[in-house]
């Protein structure tokens, strides 16, 4: 089976830049995994993405190094399951509150006996290699979304639960959750002290520490502080920036 370099990465001690695609494109998805991120993830949480655009959407990254990941909307086992039998090599889920909630998201995405998941790797066979069913539980990456109070509260549980790789912090929903305005870069010291915490408490337990970030310079502090994965910007994030920033240099 292909190698997930994602978790290999991170496994010798190295950062993981992801790219965060909400536009239902292959094209846009292709040309973002062009750039050299280390993966690609398609939102089909918050994105405009379905599972028919987010299936040619793997395809397109295929042809990159660009490791092929998705955040789901839910923790839905349909969905997961579709998405893996798609290619994807890495799930994102969001909202986990719990460990029983977390073994829920694993068991999904596990063939047995760790999990339940269906077998029928159809895509997945053409990227991953003909024994992929034999190395997928070695090989996907599977991230739990801790991002509200109870799922802090929660932490060292969650990351306890069998194969499960990691944690993935939403910065916007855990300051909604604290009570103030979203932000990837929240000063609040609760929220603040919050992300210390999972980057700490997932070292500490041999797990992935991952977060979203609004750019670089907010994502090198977060790699400082011990996250092995960070998210830059959305691919809409980026066409509106460069077309402000083109705008702003036009005289009128």
């Amino acid at each position: 089976m292909r190698p997930n370099s994602v978790k290999q990465t991170v496994e010798a001690g190295g950062r993981v830049v992801n790219a965060w695609c909400t536009i239902a494109s292959s094209y846009v998805a292709e040309v973002v995994a062009a750039q050299g991120f280390d993966s690609v993830t398609i939102d089909l949480q918050h994105g405009a993405v379905d599972y028919a655009d987010a299936f040619t959407m793997l395809q397109a990254i295929s042809t990159t190094p660009a490791m092929p990941m998705v955040r789901v909307p839910w923790n839905d086992p349909a969905l997961m399951m579709k998405l893996l039998d798609a290619g994807a090599y890495g799930v994102i889920c969001p909202m986990i509150n719990s460990a029983d909630e977390a073994r829920r998201f694993v068991a999904a995405c596990r063939y047995p006996p760790m999990g339940y998941r269906s077998l029928g790797p159809n895509r997945a066979i053409q990227y991953a290699g003909a024994d992929y069913a034999s190395h997928a539980n070695r090989e996907v990456l599977l991230l739990a979304m801790v991002e509200t109070v109870a799922g802090i509260a929660n932490l060292d549980a969650i990351l306890a639960v069998e194969g499960l790789d990691g944690v993935y912090v939403g910065p916007g929903d855990l300051s909604l959750a604290h009570g103030v305005a979203p932000s990837m870069q929240p000063t609040e010291p609760e929220v603040v002290a919050a992300i210390e915490t999972v980057a700490g408490a997932a070292r500490a337990a041999g797990r992935i520490a991952a977060i979203h970030t609004d750019g670089p310079d907010t994502a090198n502090r977060r790699f400082e502080q011990g996250y092995s994965i960070c998210t830059l910007q959305s691919d809409m994030r980026y066409i509106v920036n460069g077309a402000r920033a083109a705008l702003n240099r036009i005289l009128k």
